[in-house]
């Protein structure tokens, strides 16, 4: 009987991805009977050369993890493409950038003079920088070539489905492959192409904590009051971002009594995870009915209790947000 054949790549994350695919309880028992391993660098010694040879479409299921932020991440996302008939935009990094997306707030020049010239143990003094090319002794020595902005999957190549999550959860991981085998052994259908592997509700639909309607004046921060675990974590004056993000993770984050940090992305009805919760967030501040009415040292006064609003609220989606990185506007005249 025909096997499902996986690859799975690991761009610019933690890795945790990668661990994710192991932990799937039982299943992973099974997962030698089921599935084939095509490529999986981690995990097995089959080399870029060999997914080169293999034929077209050959590779029935691509988990691609990470984003791309570097000429080797847009290469081997390329050549999966490829060489698989269904690519997965697997885990948060490959789907709206991530925690390595942040850095779309600076740029590789500014990077790198940090990385190799001013932290504590840098000691540099000839101010080296790694080169994509180096003739050595024994022959020419190539580095990818680092990218200015950090890029989503479907920046680079089409993408079949979205399953986000910091990492993909067991169920998602588990119910997708499963409808993947069903599709190889008894062409059962796949999803539309496109869909996100997720919840389409938000994660305030899910979850179980008490609400009521009422309105907050001081932003906390979790360490600094004692939360309750049954009342909504925004009552409680904790930015929790609930109500912009997705649900299907299991709020495992709210069983932990520490609140969302939006790692499964946005619904399908939110533009920007970002602007969404930060518009949640000024629904429910004391000054909504008279907004209008504050000067600008009292609205800087309300922003300066939110901590780090960029890492807040784009922690996960920076690339894919409507504003996805700085820009430097260019002044007529002058060079930059």
């Amino acid at each position: 009987m025909a096997k499902v054949k996986i690859a799975q790549y690991w761009g610019a994350g933690c890795g945790g991805c990668d661990v994710a695919l192991l932990d799937i309880d039982e299943k992973i028992l099974g997962v030698a009977d089921m599935a084939d391993i095509a490529f999986w660098p981690i995990a097995v010694d089959t080399k870029l050369k060999d997914v080169e040879a293999m034929p077209d479409k050959s590779i029935t299921l691509t988990l691609y993890n990470g984003a791309v932020r570097n000429s080797e991440n847009e290469h081997v996302a390329k050549l999966l493409r490829q060489k698989s008939a269904i690519v997965v935009s697997f885990g948060s990094c490959a789907c709206f950038g991530g925690i390595p997306g942040l850095a779309n707030v600076t740029n590789k020049k500014d990077l790198q003079d940090y990385v190799y010239n001013k932290t504590f143990s840098s000691v540099n003094p000839n101010h080296v920088r790694p080169q994509p090319k180096f003739e050595a002794p024994e022959g020419e020595l190539e580095l990818p070539v680092m990218y200015d902005t950090v890029l989503t999957l479907d920046d680079v190549i089409d993408v079949d489905y979205y399953m986000p999550g910091c990492p993909p959860t067991t169920d998602q991981i588990n119910s997708f492959l499963a409808v993947v085998e069903k599709h190889v052994k008894e062409g059962a259908p796949l999803p539309p192409k496109g869909a996100v592997l997720a919840s389409q509700k938000t994660l305030c639909d899910e979850c179980g904590r008490t609400k009521e309607v009422t309105t907050i004046d001081k932003i906390n921060m979790p360490y600094e009051i004692a939360i309750d675990p049954k009342k909504c974590m925004l009552e409680q004056g904790v930015i929790c971002l609930g109500p912009a993000t997705r649900a299907g993770c299991g709020a495992k984050c709210l069983d932990a009594n520490q609140p969302c940090r939006g790692c499964m992305g946005p619904t399908a009805a939110v533009m920007d995870q970002g602007g969404s919760m930060l518009s949640a967030l000024a629904s429910i501040f004391r000054t909504a009915d008279n907004e209008t009415q504050l000067n600008e040292d009292e609205i800087l006064q309300l922003m300066t209790q939110i901590k780090d609003p960029l890492g807040t609220f784009y922690a996960f989606t920076m690339p894919k947000s409507i504003i996805k990185r700085k820009v430097k506007e260019k002044k007529a005249g002058v060079k930059q």
